[in-house]
């Protein structure tokens, strides 16, 4: 008599379930990788458009910087304005 080891009756039922079980795991494990890379990605961007994403100003751009940038970029103002708004604001 084996007593559960092996084959036999009792045995087969068993595997069943722990392969099932290493499948879910495995499924569930993949799972949380993949959100964790979507979370990384979408954390790591810049938090507003136009703000560098490396270097020291990393995420940190001033509110008067962003409005001349984006005023410059929808044409209301020119290059030269541009400049003189930036060197007023001391940058």
């Amino acid at each position: 008599m084996m007593y559960g080891y092996g084959y036999g009756p009792g045995s087969a039922g068993a595997g069943i379930w722990m392969m099932l079980g290493f499948w879910l795991f495995g499924v569930m494990l993949l799972v949380g990788i993949v959100l964790l890379v979507v979370w990384a990605v979408r954390r790591g961007g810049a938090t507003h458009v136009g703000t560098p994403m490396y270097g020291p100003t990393a995420g940190r751009m001033d509110p008067a910087h962003m409005i001349a940038r984006e005023r410059l970029a929808k044409g209301e103002i020119t290059q030269e304005e541009y400049d003189a708004i930036m060197r007023a604001l001391g940058s």
